[in-house]
């Protein structure tokens, strides 16, 4: 009995052995809540807030693992170092971080190193936000503050990482400066809220800039950079806030070395305005030779097209009156291929009610002959149109009356179209159609508030890219009839010099861009709708 009494305790033992063990199996703990909580800086080398500051390694020491995340774009450091900082250990969890200061140190300066949230923990990333190590190589701390928003001059949000910066206007001071020189003073917006803040900032009179800074390099890069400017001169201490409107320069004015790409053109490459730009010949061309100059479609390039020729080289002078810039170039010619006639549309397949229908050529267009075009309707019942030969814009623009579901067809024959090298097109037929009424939608739009005519009202998609635009001069209904469905973004230009576009600004003359406001959220349009829209302008 005995013998059984204990095999029965060990079996019983052995059951609640495995029964514990299988409960321990079918789940494991939870590890509890999700760790939030950054890392805590517990001390630094030497203490932050030191003055009369003469080290040349700084370290902040955490409470747990951390690691640096796109500390390239985080960083601040304010005055701006000449030779970056070295900041290690990147890639490798620690518990501290070790900046060693490369430059040579200005005198009686307060310094900010401001880590963004680039500082996150090992397991989580949660990031110590905008941790900043401030010293002094003086006997004391400045310690005052400017603060604003920055926006964009075009689009509805602005970039991320604008960098703010101060330039002291002291007696070494110039417009530019920005070009040549980083600023005393920088701070960035992050990249969420459009905010900034300067600190530890020691009283006097500033220019106040925003960059979009591509090259990282804390100046000024026209052809790059976004600028914004305060035309004011600010003076520290201040309780104003102040806001940023960054916008793209249109590029000063350069000829690029011209290049032969065909036997029969040469490209004129050029950044800015070529408006005023003049391409001539310092080489005598023989009597045989004709050229012409059209601006290619949708680039910054002029080509300069040739009837064949013999001679071995070019030489050209590139004008331009307006800022007084003269270039000389040579071209070397090449045994090449001719660029020849080739021919596309602005429309394929299905036409929209407010599209037009254009051929588009590669080479100078010179004659259209009408009676070798053709309209026909449902393949057989000719129709009427016109045309009218785009020489500037080099295409050929046919208006005509389109009606819903309906198929059209057009005809050229040979002959019909003749370019500059006396090439004719070959027998072309390009198939529309139409849709019904229904498939689109209306949008009718009244402006109200702070309204200045002239007016650029622009409806975009998305991303940015305009689809319709209307220009006003004065008050009216603004009627966007048969859009495709989908969501719009709204926006009115003050087309302040009348021109019919937006004009952007430009740092040195102390323009800023004209003014842009946007319809707040988007609209939505739907197939065989009517929506009516009020947008409230203000200052």
């Amino acid at each position: 009995m005995v013998h059984l009494k204990k095999l029965f305790g060990l079996l019983f033992f052995a059951f609640m052995t495995l029964a514990l063990w299988q409960c321990a199996k079918r789940g494991s703990p939870s590890g509890g809540p999700k760790d939030v909580t950054p890392p805590k800086l517990t001390r630094t080398e030497p203490e932050n807030f030191s003055t009369n500051f003469k080290e040349k390694k700084i370290r902040l020491y955490f409470d747990e693992l951390i690691k640096l995340q796109d500390v390239q774009n985080q960083l601040v450091v304010s005055p701006p170092f000449k030779h970056a900082a070295e900041i290690k250990p990147q890639g490798t969890p620690s518990k501290f971080i070790e900046v060693t200061i490369k430059d040579t140190l200005r005198e009686n300066t307060t310094y900010t190193i401001n880590f963004g949230q680039s500082i996150q923990d090992n397991n989580e990333g949660n990031p110590n936000s905008f941790l900043s190590y401030v010293f002094s190589t003086g006997d004391y701390i400045d310690s005052l503050t400017l603060s604003g928003a920055v926006k964009d001059a075009v689009n509805r949000k602005a970039d991320e990482f604008i960098s703010v910066v101060l330039y002291e206007m002291d007696s070494t001071y110039t417009d530019s400066t920005i070009y040549k020189e980083p600023p005393l003073y920088i701070t960035n917006t992050g990249d969420s809220l459009p905010l900034f803040e300067l600190r530890n900032l020691k009283a006097g009179k500033y220019a106040l800039f925003g960059l979009k800074d591509v090259n990282k390099n804390n100046m000024f890069d026209q052809a790059q950079d976004k600028i914004g400017f305060i035309e004011d001169t600010i003076t520290i201490p201040t309780d104003s806030i102040y806001l940023l409107n960054l916008f793209k320069e249109e590029l000063n004015y350069k000829a690029s070395v011209p290049s032969l790409v065909a036997k029969n053109k040469i490209i004129f490459g050029y950044q800015g305005n070529q408006t005023d730009m003049d391409i001539s010949t310092i080489t005598a061309l023989p009597d045989s030779v004709s050229t012409t100059i059209l601006k290619e479609r949708d680039k910054d390039t002029l080509n300069f097209w040739l009837t064949p020729t013999e001679l071995d080289s070019i030489v050209f002078l590139v004008k331009n009156d307006k800022v007084e810039v003269i270039d000389t170039f040579t071209v070397k010619m090449r045994d090449l291929a001719i660029d020849s006639l080739k021919l596309s549309t602005s429309v394929n397949g299905k036409i929209n009610f407010e599209d037009t229908f254009s051929i588009l050529a590669n080479t100078p267009l010179v004659t259209l002959d009408t009676t070798q075009v053709s309209l026909n309707v449902s393949d057989s019942i000719p129709a009427p149109y016109s045309a009218a030969l785009d020489t500037i814009k080099n295409k050929i623009d046919f208006d005509f009356k389109t009606e819903p579901n309906q198929n059209y067809t057009f005809t050229l024959l040979p002959g019909a179209i003749t370019d500059f090298f006396g090439i004719q097109n070959d027998t072309l037929s390009y198939n529309l159609s139409t849709g019904s009424f229904a498939d689109y939608g209306n949008l009718r739009m009244v402006l109200g508030g702070d309204v200045n005519y002239p007016v650029i009202v622009q409806l975009t998609n998305e991303k940015g890219e305009i689809q319709r635009e209307i220009l006003a001069r004065e008050s009216q209904i603004f009627e966007f009839n048969n859009l495709q469905p989908g969501n719009y973004v709204a926006r009115v230009i003050l087309d302040e010099n009348g021109n019919g576009k937006m004009d952007t600004g430009n740092f040195l003359k102390k323009i800023q861009p004209e003014r842009v406001s946007y319809y707040p959220g988007t609209i939505e349009i739907r197939a065989n709708w009517e929506k009516e829209e009020t947008f409230i302008l203000s200052n």
